[in-house]
């Protein structure tokens, strides 16, 4: 008797008809209800088509919620998270800890000290790619 097991046992979903989860087939039929309830509501006013159009907005998000996932998110998770990071996210801002004395006293230590070394190099005429660096300046 041989029995299979689905592999990825987190994401093993029980339909309960055709299936369907039991949470797909609830949004299922409240979408299915909500958009023939619009649509019959507003076909004699505004027609047929432009009634459907009306509908699409109200039973789209009902039916991502039943049937949408992501990072094991439901539909409004992730919108919620959207919206979040879209509008009430701060951006992220660093204080120095030890204040605007401190980085210009160690500027004015480390600074000095790089431009004695660039003027050591120049005076013993090191070489760079086969000239020397007072030759590069006529180049540039």
């Amino acid at each position: 008797m041989i029995i299979e097991i689905n592999k990825d046992i987190d994401r093993y979903q029980e339909s309960v008809v055709m299936g369907l989860t039991l949470k797909q087939l609830i949004y299922a039929a409240l979408s299915l209800i909500a958009g023939a309830g619009i649509v019959l509501l507003l076909q004699k006013q505004i027609g047929l088509t432009l009634a459907a159009y009306v509908a699409v907005p109200v039973v789209a998000p009902l039916a991502l919620q039943g049937f949408y996932q992501y990072n094991g998110m439901s539909f409004m998770e992730v919108m919620k998270r959207k919206l979040y990071f879209a509008f009430l996210n701060r951006p992220l801002v660093y204080v120095s800890e030890k204040g605007e004395a401190a980085v210009r006293a160690y500027h004015a230590e480390v600074v000095p000290q790089e431009m004695r070394q660039k003027r050591a190099t120049k005076r013993k005429g090191q070489t760079n790619n086969g000239r020397r660096e007072s030759d590069e300046a006529v180049f540039r």
